[in-house]
């Protein structure tokens, strides 16, 4: 269990397992796999999120004495008063006594659970004199991270599920074995120095999601339009996951989030790679661009983007979301899918400026000559240029 300050948690901890056990299992047992099965709270590593944890232990504390004088007094009054024994009951209509007693008690009881749960939330809004400040923008289904100050100061990426579809597909897991991360494994991890206040802005494109890691003792939610923050300050080094804690649409189980926690050291030396990988992967917004390297292009960013909502082949979700072949911001004038693309439309297409002008470009000519769409419509093929007078 975990070390703290409260001498109360061990004793806690040690009657909780105890407890489990009594009910058929340990509070860290293992299920017929092998794998374990927490009962408790993720063990925190940060002073937030330890702060939590003995709230969380002390509320069940208090709780459980109230439980037993409750009802050892009640089953105890059954016992001693029963009417076998000649017991007969007592005639009164009011006791002021009681009356003040069982409005004071449960009162001061309040008040001793509120004051250190409202420290604790005082501290969890306190963003001020942060080391790192981070962007974090939720999108069905997805999270788009921004360095905005400190140290990375620049860096941005798409952060999005890697467990491979085969593997979701095949619910009862027989014909694909699952990663030990399924479903909670993204492509691109948050980087973050140990020891360091990292305050999390965060908002949303489209729908409200919601920004969560148990093991630091935060959630924040995301809403569109408007922007909310939180903080943490991670003592461990090593990778922690979370997910979007709010429901968000169909695919809602498939935005998880991964934040990896590195000495300073080594958080220079990703600051840096990461930098040096953005800059090689820029491209010129000027350069004119083949049909072939456009559609190639376009299919890899359609499928990390797009895919999700319009489908693979490109028919959407009816309902849900439009089919984008033979649509007419598709095959039509080239103007009105890049204006989608840059502003949105309505609240089920959010708008994508964090694409560069390459990527836009490039998924447009994709689905102007994929599908049936292929030699159907006009201005087959769009050039970065074209998005850049238009952003």
């Amino acid at each position: 269990m975990l070390k703290s300050s409260l001498g109360i948690r061990k004793a806690v901890a040690s009657a909780a397992a105890v407890a489990m056990t009594s009910f058929g299992g340990a509070a860290f047992a293992e299920n017929v796999s092998g794998q374990p099965l927490q009962y408790n709270l993720a063990e925190p590593v940060t002073e937030i999120a330890r702060q939590i944890y003995d709230l969380h232990t002390l509320m069940l504390v208090i709780c459980l004495v109230i439980f037993v004088a409750v009802f050892g007094v009640m089953f105890y009054s059954i016992y001693a008063h029963r009417k076998s024994k000649g017991a007969k009951s007592a005639s009164f209509h009011e006791s002021v006594k009681v009356e003040i007693a069982w409005t004071v008690v449960p009162f001061l009881i309040v008040i001793g659970m509120a004051l250190p749960a409202t420290k604790t939330v005082v501290a969890m809004k306190d963003t001020s004199n942060a080391d790192l400040t981070i962007k974090a923008t939720g999108y069905q289904w997805k999270w788009g991270y921004e360095y905005l100050a400190g140290e990375g100061e620049g860096i941005a990426f798409l952060s999005t599920l890697t467990t491979p579809r085969d593997q979701i597909d095949d619910h009862k897991g027989q014909a694909v074995a699952r990663g030990e991360n399924y479903l909670m494994e993204v492509d691109n991890h948050v980087v973050v120095p140990v020891n360091k206040k990292v305050r999390v802005v965060t908002t949303a494109n489209d729908v409200i999601h919601a920004w969560m890691i148990p093991a630091f003792g935060v959630k924040q939610d995301a809403i569109p339009g408007f922007v909310r923050d939180t903080w943490f300050k991670a003592e461990k080094e090593g990778i922690y996951r979370g997910q979007c804690a709010e429901l968000c649409g169909k695919d809602h189980a498939y935005m998880p989030i991964v934040v990896e926690v590195m000495s300073e050291e080594n958080y220079s030396k990703w600051v840096q790679a990461k930098l040096d990988e953005m800059k090689s992967k820029q491209d010129d917004p000027t350069k004119e661009w083949t049909k072939e390297d456009l559609v190639a292009r376009g299919e890899q960013v359609f499928n990390a983007n797009c895919a999700a909502c319009h489908q693979a082949n490109g028919e959407g979700i009816p309902g849900a979301f439009p089919a984008l072949v033979a649509a007419p911001s598709v095959v039509g004038p080239q103007a009105g899918q890049i204006a989608i693309l840059l502003n949105g439309k309505g609240a089920g297409m959010p708008a994508w400026k964090q694409l560069s002008d390459v990527e836009i470009a490039s998924v447009i000519t994709y689905t102007r000559n994929a599908w049936a769409n292929a030699g159907t419509g006009t201005d087959p093929v769009v050039q970065p240029s074209a998005v850049t007078a238009a952003r």
